[in-house]
Parts: C-alpha cells; sequence; structure tokens
C-alpha cells in the first residue's frame, strides 16, 4: 500500500494550528466523504481520518503538521494526485492563516504609529 508523508513547519502556535486543523477536517469531510475525528491533547492534537481506500492521521502541534495516510490498492494508482491536492489544500489553510495572523499583528502597530503622530 502506498504511504503518504507530508510535514509542515508553521509558526502559528498550538490555538491557530488547531483551527487550521479543524477547517482541513472539514473540507476533507465535505470534499472527500472522509470520517474525521479530533482528538486534542495538551501539547498536540491528532485528527484521524478515513474512508474506503484511505486511512491517516494528521499531527497538529504548535510548530509543525505532519500527515500520514495510507492508500489502498485502487487509490494507490492515484497517489502522487493525491498527495499533491492534500500538500495545495494544506499549504493554503496555513497562508491564510500566517496572513490573517500578520494582519492582525499589523493594526496595533499602525495604531501606535498614528499615536505618535497626534
Amino acid at each position: 500500500m502506498p504511504d503518504i508523508h507530508i510535514h509542515r513547519d508553521h509558526s502559528l502556535g498550538l490555538a491557530k494550528a488547531r483551527k487550521v486543523a479543524w477547517d482541513w477536517a472539514e473540507q476533507a469531510e465535505s470534499k472527500f466523504d472522509m470520517e474525521c475525528t479530533v482528538l486534542e491533547g495538551k501539547t498536540s492534537d491528532t485528527v484521524e481520518f478515513t474512508r474506503s481506500g484511505v486511512s491517516g492521521t494528521l499531527i497538529v502541534a504548535a510548530d509543525h503538521f505532519d500527515l500520514h495516510a495510507k492508500l489502498g490498492f485502487l487509490l494507490g494508482a492515484f497517489a502522487k494526485t493525491i498527495e499533491g491536492e492534500i500538500q495545495k489544500n494544506l499549504d493554503e489553510l496555513l497562508g491564510a492563516a500566517a496572513a490573517a495572523g500578520a494582519a492582525k499583528a499589523a493594526k496595533p502597530a499602525a495604531k501606535k504609529a498614528a499615536a505618535k503622530k497626534k
């Protein structure tokens, strides 16, 4: 059976990473008919996902994501395509979360700069 391993570092912290993981799980459920279960921990969470021909986990930590998936025989022929789609989806979610965090950080700095001008 083909395996998929994806690792992504990030600087979101655990709370924001959890939000990204929940968004990823919701998309996996709606787009790919996955069944997802989230197991929350103190320092990391695990999203378990499964459907016919696929099973795996997404480890969510304060500074990285680790996805491991096992594909059954029929889906194994599409392993590269599936891996590419998962990477694209996860990268988009991480990029959006990082951009939202940067925008929030810029607002207080802009307020301080405006206050100094007065």
